[in-house]
């Protein structure tokens, strides 16, 4: 049953007084999404770094870079069910403000285990800014436009890959603090931006009753559960390959770490290139067949790679197979929820199914570290991926389409 909406308070008279068109408001959330991403994702790169500068153990170093993309994750839960009742524009810039403040910590005060603890905590608001963008692009489009429009905007995922490619040279090349400075001005130029240009429509629905009862009731959904587990295996895998890729090809193919680096940035671009297209591709054909055929073809691949074949060209080719099928799943998924969810649901839904994909990403490493630990092979691990991928593929043509049926 639908929650009830009333229309946003005092929304109109802002909406008319600046014109706001569709692409207009894409674009803003896009930039938006992949600067507090680029944020979010600033500690991983130094992960090593940080563990001689502060002499911290190991666990400690896994535990400063893995608080902020959980907190990230599961932040994502009320952030959504929030971005429900007071909209984007409020939410994008405040969320972008208070982002900024752990990084220009981070960058110039932080000289503790403790400090960056705390300061990685907040930090990790600027990963909930998926569950902002998501509801907010959704309103502005027509359902058969929305697998695109979701999945240009879900391509904003590439600021963790800026992250990735920058934090490191630019403190070796300008300073210490220079990323954290950078990224904390394009934090406030987007919120002060955000704040001036950015709309919600004026027809948005805008759920009533308490944010927890709504949340307790979005869990309650068997459809958010399944839509948690098929984000979590599409953009968990991306996140688990992107992770876990370079020590990989350097442990199985005896590649440089730099070249190890090199391919892994290729796998992410196209990741992130190929999310649109599956959101596109579930605008032109049903979402259903789109994630089922996606799930295949990920299981295929992954049976393949479990060979660990010569790398070029079979091995490349997998790899980079399973990153556009991922990159497209990642996109399908939240073309579904488009599809499925209300309007004014979409928020609440969008914040766990996101916290599952960002959490499905910890597992796939683990066990593809457990399994070369104790058997000097990654062929169980590749399998175990294809397994999980085929499983997907089976609950899509079977229990998602009996819940999604007629929507």
């Amino acid at each position: 049953m639908s929650t009830p909406s009333v229309p946003p308070r005092g929304h109109r008279d802002t909406v008319t007084s600046v014109p706001a068109r569709p692409e207009v408001m894409l674009a803003l959330a896009t930039v938006g999404f992949a600067v507090t991403f680029w944020a979010w994702a600033l500690l991983s790169p130094l992960g090593v770094s940080l563990r001689e500068e502060l002499g911290l153990t190991s666990f400690e170093q896994s535990l400063i870079v893995a608080v902020p993309v959980i907190v990230g994750s599961l932040g994502r839960i009320p952030v959504g069910a929030l971005t429900d009742r007071v909209g984007a524009r409020r939410m994008f810039p405040t969320v972008a403000v208070l982002t900024a403040l752990p990084v220009l910590y981070l960058g110039h005060l932080a000289d503790s285990f403790a400090e960056y603890l705390v300061a990685g905590f907040v930090l990790g608001l600027g990963g909930t800014t998926f569950a902002v963008g998501v509801p907010f692009v959704n309103a502005w489009y027509p359902p058969q436009r929305r697998g695109l429009a979701v999945g240009i905007f879900g391509a904003g995922m590439g600021g963790t890959a800026i992250s990735s490619f920058t934090t490191v040279q630019l403190v070796e090349t300008v300073g210490p603090s220079f990323p954290f400075d950078l990224v904390a001005v394009a934090l406030v130029v987007f919120a002060g931006v955000a704040a001036l240009l950015l709309r919600d429509p004026p027809d948005r629905a805008v759920p009533t009753g308490s944010m927890l009862a709504r949340t307790l009731g979005t869990l309650r959904m068997p459809v958010t559960w399944y839509l948690a587990f098929l984000y979590a295996v599409t953009f968990g895998g991306f996140v688990a390959f992107s992770v876990y890729e370079p020590t990989y090809l350097a442990t199985a193919y005896g590649l440089e770490r730099s070249d190890a680096a090199f391919r892994t940035a290729g796998f992410v671009v196209l990741a992130v290139a190929a999310r649109p297209v599956g959101g596109w591709l579930c605008d032109r054909f049903p979402p259903i067949p789109v994630l089922t055929v996606t799930f295949g073809v990920v299981t295929v691949l992954a049976v393949l790679a479990s060979f660990e074949l010569p790398l070029i060209p079979v091995g490349t080719a997998a790899f980079l197979g399973l990153a556009a099928a991922l990159g497209a799943g990642t996109g399908a998924v939240f073309a579904l929820v488009t599809r499925v969810v209300e309007p004014e649901r979409v928020g609440a839904v969008t914040g766990v199914v996101g916290a599952a994909g960002g959490l499905g990403g910890f597992f796939p490493p683990l066990v593809m570290g457990l399994v070369y630990g104790a058997m000097r092979d990654y062929t169980v691990g590749y399998l175990l991926l294809a397994a999980t991928a085929a499983t997907a593929g089976v609950v899509t043509a079977t229990a998602v389409a009996r819940q999604t049926a007629g929507s």
